[in-house]
């Protein structure tokens, strides 16, 4: 019989498809059960209409066939089967979708029985990748004849008649011979076709089924096995998402997170969305109790599950989640989803982009409500991933500050536990214009800074910021509900009565020239040294003028790469107008500027220590602590 060859198609073309389009050689299977799927949806779909078939849907089914002995793999479906034209139309020419051409007919629209899962007609050509040959045996729903077709690759196909008494089709792959780099024979394992099924094609909703060996105790032994053959079915059929809310237990919903995601818990928090309209999808989310082992890692990937009609696409589709929901974990599942030559590489296309913005909104809306009904829950959650939600509004430049500012939580001096920033504002009193953090390693740390201790004094709340990102943030929100945010250790600290400020005014400006001189004694670059009158009993502290604060200087340059090019915040040093030292710096001054010059040094060094700075030279402090010790 005369070899044919593909229409309009090369060589070069089935090479592509093979060798490019298609990357991971397991997608075949699913490729090849999604089409058995149609084909048994078309049979379903004509019993429906023309009454000439008198199956039901439980009597439809797929069959896995593998045989060591031959290296063959059969696929083998009771669906609607295909003709001889249908065989050389759907098969001989490459991209040329029959399901496609069954969807798009006008008189099978908006048929809720049928749910077509081929669009392109290029799947079937993925077996190449693990098949030396390929006959597809196919009798036609009503037909007297049955065909086979055959090919061997892009050099062309035959079509003959068959023996067939069943319609339906039968695929026959001949599997490759092993290489050095690549193991077929796996194709042909209990095992993996096992594992193929479950991850791929799990919700297929017809059974998936196979003949498997097992062990079980022999009859009337205690100790003796012996191998049985078993007709086991390999899918579940039944998504989860697919069952109504109300009729799954929280215990199926924590069963399925953990079987589905490799984690030892349950989840803190399952949510299910469901919508129709522009796009419809159904989608099942899971927001993890803690954060996985590298969730702060490079190797962690982001990314939903992508399935269409229940046949998994993509295992982490990262375009379906922004970078600061990371960390949620599940599924979305559509047919509306536009899919390019390849299931493999989704077309970034308006209908996933407005599944992935759906999605957002639903989370943002999830927590909020976790947070307002279920605070033990939120601040679990929060404890385990408000760091990524502080880093995805810093990362953007506060392009979702809306999504993502009444989610932030910080601890309080007020009652030293987590609030929201519109606790916060709420519980601010009217002569209150700002809202206060201060920022540092720890809270307690935090709480013995001098400026903390002065603005609590006067009855304000202050944050307590204690990771590298949260002032990044915070400027980047800049204000929450019209307040500004408020470094208390910043020079432009604002709490001290008109009175207070004029008497530090006139005491600056009549002490200038000491000042300046304690400045040039320190020999390090600070911007400037004044009086305060916000320190409480401290003698002395830090504090810095312009964008980069203290905590800002110590972060960046512990960054890579920063080495060579060090950050530094403009320093000033701050006396305590109101503390014994003060007095004691202008006696020197006038008597003994050396000593002052000494006195200088000790005292910026503490405010550095305070402030969480490192000193350049420790020794020079020890030494001058010992020098004035024993004069």
């Amino acid at each position: 019989m005369a070899k044919k060859q593909f229409k309009t198609e090369s060589k070069k073309l089935l090479d592509m498809m093979v060798n490019s389009i298609y990357t991971n050689k397991e997608i075949f299977l699913r490729e090849l059960i999604s089409n058995a799927s149609d084909a048994i949806d078309k049979s379903y779909f004509a019993s429906l209409t023309d009454g000439t078939s008198n199956k039901s849907r439980n009597d439809y089914e797929i069959r896995l066939t593998p045989d060591k002995e031959t290296r063959t793999l059969k696929i083998t479906d009771n669906g609607c089967g295909m003709t001889k034209d249908e065989l050389d139309n759907n098969l001989g020419v490459i991209a040329k979708s029959g399901s496609f051409d069954f969807k798009n007919n006008p008189e099978n629209k908006d048929k809720e029985e049928i749910d077509i899962i081929g669009q392109f007609g290029v799947g079937f050509y993925s077996a190449f990748m693990v098949s030396d040959k390929i006959t597809v045996e196919s009798r036609a729903h009503g037909a007297d004849e049955a065909y086979v077709w055959e090919s061997e690759g892009a050099d062309g196909y035959t079509i003959s008649p068959c023996e067939k008494a069943e319609e339906g089709t039968v695929i026959t792959l001949y599997i490759k011979a092993d290489t050095e780099d690549e193991k077929y024979s796996e194709f042909l394992e209990e095992y993996k076709l096992r594992m193929l099924i479950k991850k791929y094609s799990d919700y297929i909703r017809y059974p998936i089924r196979m003949l498997t060996e097992n062990e079980q105790l022999k009859e009337g032994s205690k100790d003796e096995y012996e191998k049985v053959t078993e007709d086991e079915t390999l899918n579940s059929m039944i998504p989860l998402w697919k069952k109504p809310d109300s009729e799954v237990t929280e215990e199926e919903y924590a069963n399925f997170y953990k079987e589905k995601y490799y984690d030892y818990e349950a989840p803190l928090k399952t949510i299910r969305q469901k919508a129709e309209g522009g796009v419809s999808f159904e989608a099942m989310l899971f927001i993890p109790s803690h954060a996985p082992f590298d969730y702060y890692s490079k190797n962690f990937e982001k990314g939903l599950q992508l399935y269409s009609s229940g046949v998994m696409i993509m295992e982490k589709c990262k375009d379906l989640l922004p970078d600061y929901f990371s960390f949620v974990h599940g599924l979305v599942d559509s047919s509306d989803l536009s899919l390019n030559i390849s299931r493999e590489m989704l077309q970034q296309d308006r209908q996933l982009k407005a599944i992935a913005k759906s999605v957002e909104k639903k989370i943002a809306a999830e927590l909020k409500k976790m947070l307002d009904s279920d605070r033990e829950g939120y601040e679990k959650f929060y404890t385990a991933f408000g760091t990524q939600l502080k880093w995805g509004l810093y990362s953007d430049y506060g392009m979702h500050k809306s999504v993502l500012q009444d989610l932030l939580m910080f601890k309080s001096s007020k009652e030293k536990k987590l609030v929201t920033l519109h606790e916060y504002v709420s519980n601010m009193t009217e002569e209150q214009k700002k809202i206060y953090f201060a920022t540092g390693d720890s809270i307690e740390k935090i709480s013995l800074l001098p400026q903390v201790e002065s603005v609590i004094s006067r009855g304000y709340e202050v944050l307590y910021l204690t990771e590298d990102v949260d002032e990044f943030a915070l400027q980047i929100l800049h204000t929450y509900e019209d307040k500004e945010f408020l470094n208390v250790c910043k020079e432009n600290l604002d709490i001290s009565t008109d009175e207070e400020k004029e008497a530090l005014k006139k005491e600056n400006e009549a002490s200038k020239e000491m000042l300046d001189f304690i400045k040039e004694s320190i020999g390090e670059s600070l911007h400037s040294v004044r009086f305060s009158s916000t320190l409480g009993n401290h003698p002395a502290t830090l504090s810095s003028e312009g964008e980069i604060s203290v905590t800002m200087e110590k972060t960046l340059n512990r960054m890579p790469g920063a080495e060579e090019n060090q950050i530094k915040a403009e320093l000033v040093l701050e006396l305590n107008l109101n503390h014994p030292i003060s007095e004691k710096l202008k006696s020197l001054y006038s008597e003994d500027k050396d000593k002052l010059a000494k006195y200088s040094k000790i005292i910026y060094s503490n405010a550095r220590l305070i402030s969480g700075l490192s000193l350049n030279d420790p020794s020079e402090l020890a030494s001058l602590v010992c020098e004035l010790m024993v004069e």
